[in-house]
Protein backbone atom coordinates (compact mmCIF):
# COMPACT_ATOMS: atom_id res chain seq x y z
CA UNK A 1 0.00 0.00 0.00
CA UNK A 2 1.40 3.36 -0.92
CA UNK A 3 2.25 5.94 1.91
CA UNK A 4 0.29 9.57 1.17
CA UNK A 5 3.35 12.34 1.32
CA UNK A 6 2.98 14.95 4.24
CA UNK A 7 0.83 17.94 3.69
CA UNK A 8 3.67 19.75 3.58
CA UNK A 9 5.32 17.87 0.85
CA UNK A 10 2.45 18.77 -0.67
CA UNK A 11 2.16 22.30 -0.40
CA UNK A 12 5.75 22.07 -1.47
CA UNK A 13 5.36 20.23 -4.79
CA UNK A 14 2.42 21.88 -5.96
CA UNK A 15 3.80 25.47 -5.41
CA UNK A 16 6.80 24.44 -7.12
CA UNK A 17 5.02 22.94 -10.30
CA UNK A 18 2.63 25.90 -10.55
CA UNK A 19 6.43 28.50 -10.55
CA UNK A 20 7.49 26.21 -12.93
CA UNK A 21 10.29 24.59 -11.02
CA UNK A 22 10.97 21.00 -10.25
CA UNK A 23 10.67 19.56 -6.98
CA UNK A 24 14.40 18.07 -5.37
CA UNK A 25 15.09 16.76 -1.84
CA UNK A 26 17.17 19.60 -1.58
CA UNK A 27 14.68 22.10 -1.77
CA UNK A 28 12.02 20.17 0.64
CA UNK A 29 14.83 19.84 2.89
CA UNK A 30 14.98 23.66 3.21
CA UNK A 31 11.54 24.08 2.97
CA UNK A 32 10.71 21.45 6.10
CA UNK A 33 13.93 23.38 7.79
CA UNK A 34 11.97 26.69 7.50
CA UNK A 35 8.56 25.27 8.55
CA UNK A 36 10.31 23.92 11.46
CA UNK A 37 12.35 27.44 12.97
CA UNK A 38 10.56 29.88 14.17
CA UNK A 39 14.01 31.63 14.30
CA UNK A 40 13.75 33.93 11.05
CA UNK A 41 17.42 32.14 9.80
CA UNK A 42 20.16 33.77 7.35
CA UNK A 43 21.08 31.40 4.09
CA UNK A 44 24.32 30.36 6.39
CA UNK A 45 21.82 29.52 9.29
CA UNK A 46 19.89 27.72 7.36
CA UNK A 47 22.76 25.53 5.48
CA UNK A 48 24.16 24.69 9.01
CA UNK A 49 20.70 22.84 9.29
CA UNK A 50 20.30 21.39 6.30
CA UNK A 51 23.64 19.78 5.44
CA UNK A 52 23.32 17.55 8.69
CA UNK A 53 20.09 16.21 6.58
CA UNK A 54 21.74 16.20 3.71
CA UNK A 55 25.26 16.28 3.82
CA UNK A 56 26.58 17.06 0.36
CA UNK A 57 24.18 20.10 -0.07
CA UNK A 58 26.21 23.38 -0.95
CA UNK A 59 25.21 27.02 0.09
CA UNK A 60 24.79 27.93 -3.52
CA UNK A 61 22.15 25.24 -3.24
CA UNK A 62 20.63 26.57 -0.02
CA UNK A 63 20.35 30.18 -1.46
CA UNK A 64 19.39 29.17 -4.88
CA UNK A 65 16.49 26.82 -2.36
CA UNK A 66 15.65 29.58 -0.54
CA UNK A 67 15.45 31.69 -3.32
CA UNK A 68 12.86 29.57 -4.76
CA UNK A 69 10.94 29.15 -2.14
CA UNK A 70 10.55 33.17 -2.14
CA UNK A 71 9.47 32.95 -5.47
CA UNK A 72 7.01 30.16 -4.67
CA UNK A 73 5.33 32.06 -2.24
CA UNK A 74 6.20 29.50 0.73
CA UNK A 75 8.79 32.11 2.41
CA UNK A 76 9.11 35.11 3.18
CA UNK A 77 12.67 37.03 2.36
CA UNK A 78 13.45 39.65 5.42
CA UNK A 79 16.09 41.99 3.48
CA UNK A 80 18.18 44.84 5.31
CA UNK A 81 20.01 47.56 4.47
CA UNK A 82 23.04 45.97 4.76
CA UNK A 83 22.67 43.88 2.67
CA UNK A 84 21.60 41.04 4.71
CA UNK A 85 18.96 38.66 5.01
CA UNK A 86 16.54 36.15 7.12
CA UNK A 87 14.21 34.03 6.05
CA UNK A 88 10.93 33.38 7.27
CA UNK A 89 8.80 30.11 6.50
CA UNK A 90 5.95 31.79 7.88
CA UNK A 91 3.68 33.33 5.12
CA UNK A 92 0.47 34.53 6.95
CA UNK A 93 0.41 38.08 7.60
CA UNK A 94 2.48 38.79 11.23
CA UNK A 95 5.32 41.27 12.09
CA UNK A 96 8.54 41.26 13.85
CA UNK A 97 10.80 42.04 16.13
CA UNK A 98 14.61 42.79 15.22
CA UNK A 99 17.34 43.58 17.81
CA UNK A 100 20.09 46.00 16.52
CA UNK A 101 22.68 44.86 18.28
CA UNK A 102 22.59 40.69 17.65
CA UNK A 103 20.65 40.78 14.77
CA UNK A 104 17.98 38.70 16.09
CA UNK A 105 14.55 38.58 14.52
CA UNK A 106 11.16 37.05 16.33
CA UNK A 107 7.50 37.30 15.79
CA UNK A 108 5.58 39.93 16.99
CA UNK A 109 2.42 38.99 19.02
CA UNK A 110 -0.66 40.35 17.98
CA UNK A 111 -1.64 42.23 14.93
CA UNK A 112 -1.27 45.95 14.22
CA UNK A 113 -4.45 47.95 14.23
CA UNK A 114 -6.85 47.80 10.73
CA UNK A 115 -7.92 51.74 11.08
CA UNK A 116 -4.15 52.97 12.29
CA UNK A 117 -2.95 50.98 8.39
CA UNK A 118 -5.79 52.74 6.77
CA UNK A 119 -4.91 56.24 8.45
CA UNK A 120 -1.70 55.75 7.86
CA UNK A 121 -2.14 54.27 4.17
CA UNK A 122 -4.46 57.64 3.49
CA UNK A 123 -2.23 59.95 4.62
CA UNK A 124 0.59 58.54 1.68
CA UNK A 125 0.14 61.13 -1.01
CA UNK A 126 -0.11 60.26 -4.10
CA UNK A 127 1.22 56.67 -3.25
CA UNK A 128 -0.59 53.44 -3.88
CA UNK A 129 -0.71 51.21 -0.85
CA UNK A 130 -1.08 47.58 -1.87
CA UNK A 131 0.61 45.85 1.26
CA UNK A 132 2.73 46.38 4.50
CA UNK A 133 5.62 44.64 6.73
CA UNK A 134 5.38 46.12 10.48
CA UNK A 135 9.28 45.74 12.23
CA UNK A 136 9.90 47.08 15.17
CA UNK A 137 13.56 47.39 15.86
CA UNK A 138 15.38 47.59 19.60
CA UNK A 139 17.16 45.26 22.08
CA UNK A 140 16.43 42.03 22.93
CA UNK A 141 16.72 40.51 26.43
CA UNK A 142 19.76 39.29 26.19
CA UNK A 143 21.57 42.74 24.53
CA UNK A 144 19.85 44.88 26.01
CA UNK A 145 21.81 47.63 27.85
CA UNK A 146 21.33 47.84 31.40
CA UNK A 147 19.49 51.13 32.56
CA UNK A 148 21.46 52.65 35.34
CA UNK A 149 18.69 53.17 38.43
CA UNK A 150 17.79 56.47 39.32
CA UNK A 151 17.78 56.08 42.90
CA UNK A 152 21.42 57.03 43.63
Amino acid sequence: MDQLPPPSELVLRQALETSGQRYTEQRAAVFRYLRSTDSHPTADEVFLHVREEVPGISLATVYKGLETLVGCGLATKLAYGDGSARYDGRTDEHHHLRCVACGRVSDLPGRADDREVARLAASADRFRVTGYRLELTGYCADCRPAVPSSGS
